[in-house]
C-alpha cells in the first residue's frame, strides 16, 4: 500500500468520524444551548476537520516536488493552520451565536478522533521503509563434463 493510499483512507475515516461527531455534537449542542449549541458543534467539527484534512492535502499535493519544497510545503501548511487558527479564535471568543463549551468539547473530540483514524490507519497499512532493488544472483559456470 502506498502512502497516497494510507493518507486517503486516513481522509475517508476521518470524514465519517467528523459526521459521527458533528451528529452527536449537534444533538447535545441543541439539548445543552438549542440552535447556539447545534451552530457551535457544527463549527467546532469543521474546524477539527478542516485543519487535520489540511495536513494530509498537503502532503499529498508536496510529494510530487523535491524534499526541500516537500518540507517547506508541508511547514506552510502548518503555520496557515496556526495562523487560521488564531484567527477563528479571536473572532469567534464573544459572538453571541456560539456555544464556547460546545464548540471547544466538539473541536477537541475531532481533534482526538482524527488522531486516532490516523494512528490506525497508519498501525494497519503496509507501507515499506524502503524501497530497494536486490542484485541479481552470479550465474553459475556451467558444471565441467566428465
Amino acid at each position: 500500500m502506498s502512502s497516497v493510499l494510507v493518507l486517503k483512507r486516513a481522509l475517508a475515516f476521518g470524514g465519517v468520524l467528523a459526521a459521527a461527531i458533528a451528529i452527536v455534537g449537534s444533538v447535545v449542542g441543541f439539548a445543552v444551548a438549542g440552535g447556539t449549541g447545534v451552530i457551535s458543534a457544527l463549527i467546532g467539527t469543521a474546524m477539527a476537520v478542516g485543519f487535520l484534512g489540511i495536513t494530509a492535502v498537503s502532503i499529498l499535493f508536496a510529494r510530487r516536488f523535491d524534499i526541500g519544497a516537500f518540507f517547506g510545503i508541508v511547514m506552510g501548511a502548518w503555520l496557515l493552520k496556526f495562523v487560521l487558527f488564531l484567527v477563528l479564535g479571536l473572532s469567534l471568543k464573544d459572538q453571541p451565536w456560539i456555544q464556547p463549551t460546545v464548540l471547544f468539547v466538539c473541536l477537541i473530540a475531532g481533534v482526538v478522533g482524527t488522531l486516532a483514524v490516523d494512528v490506525i490507519v497508519v498501525a494497519k497499512s503496509r507501507v515499506p521503509y524502503v524501497e530497494t532493488t536486490l542484485p541479481r544472483a552470479p550465474e553459475e559456470p556451467p558444471a565441467p563434463e566428465g
